[in-house]
């Protein structure tokens, strides 16, 4: 069942498009991110759910109910609609306990006495506060602070929980610590959760489906893992992961690394022209074993050379230079890898191929539908 809905939906702040014709559903019990860089429309959407922004354009129903229409002048205020809403700013009330700040918005509802406390209580006890709830903010560290907005939240019991970047305030470890304990609250509750974030580990590792967003525009909506192994196009592919992007010219289906007479693939799309955009992850390109090395077979590989070469704990990340372009490689610690200033050869096992030309902007993007063809060399 459909949980939340988006009708064509835009917002614009002068001749600024923030929001450009964005349709989508979420479904009930899903968690689903908004992912992409600043600037790119996410909280704006966010917002125009909330109440806080009224739509431009489009429509807005939350289980088939109208919520806004900008056609029908149709318009239900913030604290009308139900929703939990944790900030990127901790937003509590540092005059008032732990108890006391997640009772308020149940004592702004006038709600019971009894159901304050009872809600109050299981919300406490669910986000691991309760031995806190005589504290103030003050006194407690950013990740039990942020637990009161989450707390906060759950205790007037939501259709949907909107969180706004929520854990960008903490450092890496607290960060990764959270992501969970939010995706164990929405399993416990099963509420619908929509969230905000640029961070793509958080986004891979929280969300049932997400959308990726630029300029305002989806460019691809679905599971992370399908998002990640089939970028829609070259934008999704440079902001979900690590990524290279090799020019190349292309000449009867081989491709010539630019500026080499290498041939990094003999598998190049012919219908992209002479030239194109040879795209992988630096996990996809391996060294090539000395007892692979055969002149007469031409198992050579492409000849490089390490330029550095660091350590980040399990992994190896290395920077070659082929010609005049620059490549990230990254293996296990545990593998052999050339030193630094060595050179060496390797291989790619898994290219995306793209026009040379990179657009601006792309057109909304439906699910799961790369543009691009994938090979392996």
């Amino acid at each position: 069942m459909s949980q939340l809905e988006l009708r064509e939906v835009t917002k614009r702040f002068g001749e600024v498009i923030a929001v450009n014709r964005l349709s989508l559903q979420v479904e009930k019990g899903e968690c689903f991110t908004f992912l992409g860089p600043s600037g790119c429309g996410k909280t704006t959407t966010l917002r125009m759910i909330a109440g806080f922004e009224d739509l431009d354009e489009g429509e807005l129903l939350v289980e088939d109910s109208l919520y806004s229409s900008s056609y029908r002048k149709f318009y239900v205020p913030p604290e009308k609609r139900e929703f939990g809403m944790v900030f990127q700013a901790f937003a509590v009330w540092p005059h008032l306990t732990v108890k006391e700040n997640v009772a308020f918005p149940l004592r702004i509802k006038r709600r019971p006495s009894n159901e304050i406390e009872n809600r109050v209580k299981m919300a406490l006890t669910s986000t691991n506060l309760m031995k806190f709830k005589d504290s103030y903010p003050g006194r407690l560290s950013g990740g039990e602070q942020q637990r009161i907005a989450l707390a906060r939240a759950i205790a007037i019991n939501p259709k949907v929980m909107l969180l706004d970047e929520p854990l960008s305030n903490l450092d890496a470890k607290l960060r990764e610590e959270m992501r969970f304990e939010i995706k164990a609250l929405q399993n416990r509750f099963g509420f619908t959760v929509i969230y905000v974030t640029h961070d793509q580990a958080e986004a891979m590792a929280l969300s049932d489906r997400m959308l990726v967003m630029n300029y305002g525009v989806v460019q691809q909506v679905g599971k992370p893992l399908d998002i990640y192994n089939k970028p829609a196009n070259r934008f999704v592919f440079s902001f979900i992961g690590l990524s290279n992007f090799i020019p190349v010219m292309i000449k009867e289906g081989d491709a010539f690394i630019e500026g080499t007479s290498q041939i990094a693939s003999h598998n190049a799309p012919r219908e992209l022209g002479p030239r194109a955009i040879m795209a992988c992850r630096p996990s996809d390109i391996t060294f090539v074993p000395i007892s692979e090395i055969d002149d007469e077979k031409g198992s050579l590989g492409v000849q490089a050379l390490v330029i550095r070469r660091t350590y980040l704990g399990d992994i190896v990340d290395l920077k070659v230079k082929v010609g005049s372009v620059d490549l990230r490689i990254q293996k296990n610690a545990r593998s052999p890898c050339p030193r630094e200033g060595e050179s060496c050869r390797i291989r790619f096992n898994k290219v995306i191929w793209y026009p040379e030309e990179y657009p601006k902007e792309s057109k909304n993007m439906t699910e799961n539908q790369p543009k691009t063809s994938s090979s392996a060399s």
